[in-house]
């Protein structure tokens, strides 16, 4: 299976498990506006290959990510020059819509994404983590929802996501303030699932949960995926009724078969990817 090329991200694929790595260790693994689009093209590529059933999303080299590369601005200021004011502005816009659409290709994804942190994670990194269906990181980790320092709304889903996620009062006050969170209080403030004591520990750690993950029912992965994302946006009662409509279509599958033979043959279930 071939994987897309890429100049930003790091790809493998192995026992079920992608491992994503953010590739520009020079720069910190600093965002550029490549680097946004190879996240989406990743993204497609993990929902796409049947092979992948789970996602590992790190950070290559000293630091997970050091949020947007400040050499942005200037991509932005000239892919938005122009005579008419009208037309660049429309032109921002489209550019900042199509980057939120790049992070949010983590939740359209199918499979689940698991974000797993060092060191540095900076503005647009915390965009990410967010969109992510676990984080976990080690204890030297930090985080900083560093727009406010550099007079800017953050505008990639950190604002949208992150009161989910650690409720609206912490989400205000990490906005507000941009204030470093240490790996031990990620965790205490459910920004993270889980601190580890050291990078080798998270490796380990994260290594073994994917695992896990890789070793269930795809089909039922995918099908707790969409409802949970779906239950975050709508009512209890809207909730219900899209688990029923996913149950009534997919209950009986391969894969429950399997599961009922593994149990009363007592072995570990093999599903088909």
């Amino acid at each position: 299976m071939k994987l897309p090329a890429m100049e930003t991200l790091g790809l493998a694929l192995a026992d079920g498990i992608a491992h994503i790595q953010l590739n520009r260790p020079d720069k910190a693994n600093a965002i550029d506006l490549r680097m946004w689009g190879e996240l989406r093209t990743a993204m497609h590529w993990l929902n796409d290959t049947p092979q992948a059933r789970v996602a590992v999303l790190s950070g290559a080299g000293a630091h997970f990510s050091a949020g947007l590369d400040l050499s942005t601005f200037g991509e932005l200021q000239a892919a938005t020059r122009g005579e008419c004011d009208g037309r660049s502005r429309e032109r921002l816009l489209q550019i900042i819509l199509d980057i939120q659409d790049a992070v949010t290709a983590i939740e359209r994804c199918s499979k689940p994404v698991i974000a797993s942190v060092h060191a540095a994670c900076v503005g647009g990194g915390v965009d990410i983590i967010a969109a992510c269906d676990l984080r976990y990181c080690s204890r030297e980790a930090w985080f900083s929802v560093k727009e406010i320092d550099v007079a800017l709304v953050a505008d990639v889903g950190t604002l949208q996501r992150l009161p989910a996620l650690i409720g609206d009062g912490m989400t205000r006050e990490l906005a507000y303030t941009a204030r470093r969170v240490d790996g031990e209080e990620a965790a205490a403030i459910r920004l993270v699932n889980r601190c580890f004591d050291d990078h080798e520990a998270l490796r380990q750690g994260v290594d073994e949960i994917a695992k896990a993950l890789a070793a269930k029912s795809p089909l039922a992965l995918r099908g707790t995926k969409r409802m949970i994302i779906h239950a975050r946006d709508h009512s209890v009662g809207e909730g219900l009724q899209q688990v029923a409509l996913w149950n009534a279509a997919m209950l009986f599958s391969k894969d429950l078969q399997e599961a009922g033979n593994a149990r009363y043959e007592s072995r570990p279930p093999v599903f088909d990817d």
